[in-house]
C-alpha cells in the first residue's frame, strides 16, 4: 500500500513537471477553395554545373524529375565560365568561349551540351543563367578562378563586365542558336533565360549601369536568335536588404522606362521578375535558431516593389533562390549555424515556409510561378558534411521527402483554420514563443491531400503535438487514407547513418540501408475510412520538427 501511494505521488509529480503534449485541432474545409495549388516547389539550383553529369548528380536529377507532376526547372551558375582548375565548391565551368591569338571567338559546346543533355534526357527544363564572364572577355581576367574553399578571395575575374559587349552578345546569340539546333525551337521556348546572378553584390564587379548594358545586350541577343524565348531577371539578393531592394526598383524602372543600351529604344524586354529570399539562422543559447521571418520579409518587400509598377500587374514572378539561409556550400564546420541541414529542421522549415509563400502571393496578388530551392549535391565530400543539399553521397536527405510530398498535391488549395500563425506574425515575432503547427491542404476532384508540420525556429526537440484533423465538405463514402511521415525516425537517412555509427567508409550493405531509409515512408499502413455527412476526423501524434502527409483517395 505504501509502495502504491509513493508511485501515485511520483506520477502526479511527473505530471506537473513534465511538459504535456500540445493539442491542436485543424479544420480543413474542402468546399472553400483559396487558390491554385501551383507547383512552385518544382524549381532547383546549384553553383557547380559539372556535378550535373556525374553519377550522383544524374541520380538526384532523375529523382527530382520523378517527384514532380510537371517539368522541373533547373538553374545553375557558372554555365559560361572558363575552365581553370577542377570543379570545386561554388565553382564550375563549361569552357564554352575562348579566343585565338588574333582575338577571334572560339566556341566549344562540349561541356554545356553534357549539362543540358542530362536535363533534357530526364524531362527537366533549364533556367539558363547567362553567366559568368569567360576569362577571354573579362575586363579583369587575373586572378580568374576563386580560391574561396580554401579561404581565399571569391569575387575574382569571372565577376567582371565584358571588355566588349558586342562579343558578349554574340556569345549569347551563338549559345541560343546552338541550343535551337540541338534541341529544337519548340523545346527551348519552354526554357527560361536570365542574365547573371545577384548583380547587386560581389557576383557583379561592375556598376548598376554596366549591368543594365549587359542585360540589354543579352536580351537582344536571345530574342534575335529565338523571338519567343522567355527572358527575365534580375535575380537580385533579398529585397529585405538595402542593396537588393534598391537595385530591384532601379532595374524595373530601367526595363519599363529607360533607354535600351542595345537597341536605343524605350525599355527592355522583361517577361518575368526574379529576386531571391533567404532566412538568417544564428546561434542562440548554444543552439541554432532559424529566422524564417527574414525570408518572408524579402517576399513582402519584393512583392511590394513589383506592385508599385502598374505595368507589371500579373507578370510572372520567380523566387530565384528561396532558402533558409544564403550559403549552400558552407558546411556546419565552417559555421555552426548551418548544422540544421541533415536532420528534421530543414524539412519542417520547408513545409512551413512554402505554405506562407503561397499565403503572401495570395495577399499581394502575385502571379508566383516558382520558389527555387538552391540545393543539390556535392561531390567528393564526407557523408552528411552539413552542406545545404538534397542528397549526400547518393543518398537522399530528409528534406527531399517534403518535396515528394508537395509532388502529390494538385488541384485547388483549400482553407485550413484552427491554429493561425500568419506570415506577418512570423515576420514580426518569429516562430519562438510557440510552435507553428499547421497544414497546407489541396483537393482534386474527390481526392484530398494535407501536409501537416510541427515547426519551431529553435533547433531543439519541442513537445509532441496531438493533432486532430477535422475535414468537412467531402463526398460521403469510403476513402483510402495513406499517411506518410518525415521525422526523427521516418524517411530519415541521417538517423539511419547515425545508428550505424556515422561511418565515413560505407560498405555496400550499409549503403543499401541508408539509401532505403532516405525514401519517403508510410507512417501507418493505408486504411479505408468512411466519410459520413461530408466529414471525417483523423488523429495522430506529431513530434517537434516532424511533417506528416495525409492522402485521401476516393473510390469514385
Amino acid at each position: 500500500m505504501k509502495y502504491k501511494y509513493s508511485l501515485m505521488i511520483s506520477i502526479l509529480f511527473l505530471g506537473i513537471i513534465l511538459p504535456q503534449n500540445r493539442k491542436v485541432v485543424l479544420n480543413i474545409d474542402a468546399a472553400k477553395e483559396i487558390g491554385e495549388m501551383k507547383p512552385i516547389y518544382s524549381y532547383f539550383g546549384y553553383d557547380e554545373p559539372n556535378y550535373t553529369y556525374m553519377e550522383n548528380g544524374k541520380k538526384l536529377l532523375s529523382e527530382i524529375a520523378a517527384l514532380s507532376p510537371v517539368p522541373v526547372y533547373i538553374r545553375a551558375h557558372n554555365l559560361l565560365t572558363t575552365k581553370e582548375g577542377e570543379p570545386d565548391l561554388k565553382w564550375g565551368f563549361s569552357n564554352v568561349y575562348t579566343e585565338d591569338e588574333n582575338g577571334n571567338p572560339v566556341y566549344d559546346w562540349t561541356i554545356i551540351d553534357k549539362i543540358f543533355d542530362t536535363y533534357i534526357e530526364r524531362g527537366l527544363r533549364p533556367l539558363v543563367e547567362l553567366g559568368f564572364m569567360p576569362k577571354a572577355l573579362s575586363t579583369k581576367p587575373e586572378p580568374y578562378k576563386h580560391d574561396w574553399s580554401r579561404g581565399g578571395e571569391l569575387w575574382t575575374g569571372w565577376t567582371y563586365p565584358p571588355k566588349d559587349y558586342k562579343k558578349w552578345a554574340e556569345l549569347v546569340y551563338q549559345l541560343v542558336i546552338h541550343a535551337k539546333e540541338r534541341y529544337g525551337e519548340n523545346e527551348i521556348k519552354t526554357w527560361l533565360w536570365q542574365v547573371w546572378n545577384e548583380p547587386d553584390i560581389g557576383y557583379w564587379s561592375g556598376t548598376f549601369e554596366e549591368y543594365c548594358i549587359l542585360y540589354d545586350y543579352s536580351v537582344e541577343a536571345v530574342k534575335r536568335a529565338c523571338p519567343d524565348c522567355i527572358v527575365g531577371g534580375p535575380h537580385t539578393t533579398g529585397p529585405g536588404g538595402e542593396s537588393g531592394n534598391k537595385f530591384l526598383y532601379a532595374f524595373l524602372k530601367h526595363c519599363l522606362y529607360g533607354t535600351n543600351y542595345a537597341t536605343g529604344e524605350k525599355g527592355s524586354p522583361l517577361e518575368y521578375v526574379a529576386f531571391h529570399a533567404k532566412g538568417q539562422p544564428e546561434i542562440v543559447d548554444g543552439h541554432i535558431r532559424m529566422n524564417m521571418g527574414a525570408q518572408l520579409n524579402d517576399l513582402v518587400q519584393g512583392f511590394t516593389a513589383i506592385n508599385s509598377f502598374p505595368e507589371l500587374k500579373g507578370i510572372p514572378v520567380i523566387l530565384g533562390e528561396c532558402d533558409p539561409e544564403g550559403c549552400a556550400a558552407c558546411s556546419w564546420k565552417r559555421d555552426p549555424k548551418y548544422g540544421y541541414r541533415n536532420g528534421t529542421v530543414y524539412p519542417s522549415y520547408t513545409a512551413a515556409s512554402f505554405a506562407k509563400i503561397y499565403e503572401l502571393a495570395d495577399k499581394y496578388k502575385i502571379n508566383l510561378k516558382g520558389a527555387l530551392s538552391w540545393a543539390f549535391e556535392f561531390e567528393n565530400q564526407e557523408w552528411f558534411a552539413g552542406f545545404r543539399e538534397l542528397a549526400s553521397n547518393g543518398v537522399d536527405k530528409p528534406v527531399l521527402n517534403v518535396f515528394r510530398m508537395f509532388g502529390m498535391m494538385d488541384g485547388k488549395r483549400i482553407e485550413v483554420t484552427g491554429n493561425p500563425y500568419s506570415a506577418e506574425e512570423v515576420i514580426e515575432k518569429g516562430v519562438i514563443d510557440k510552435p507553428d503547427i499547421n497544414a497546407l491542404a489541396s483537393k482534386n476532384g474527390n481526392n484530398l491531400t494535407a501536409m501537416v508540420w510541427n515547426y519551431h525556429d529553435d533547433d531543439v526537440l519541442k513537445e509532441i503535438a496531438e493533432i486532430e484533423i477535422s475535414i468537412s465538405g467531402i463526398k460521403d463514402g469510403r476513402v483510402l487514407l495513406s499517411h506518410y511521415r518525415v521525422d526523427q525516425k521516418f524517411s530519415n537517412s541521417f538517423t539511419k547513418w547515425t545508428e550505424l555509427g556515422k561511418p565515413q567508409k560505407v560498405n555496400d550493405e550499409q549503403f543499401k540501408e541508408i539509401e532505403l531509409a532516405g525514401q519517403l515512408k508510410l507512417y501507418t499502413s493505408p486504411e479505408w475510412i468512411n466519410v459520413k455527412d461530408g466529414k471525417v476526423i483523423v488523429r495522430f501524434s506529431l513530434p517537434g520538427q516532424g511533417v506528416s502527409f495525409l492522402k485521401f483517395e476516393s473510390l469514385e
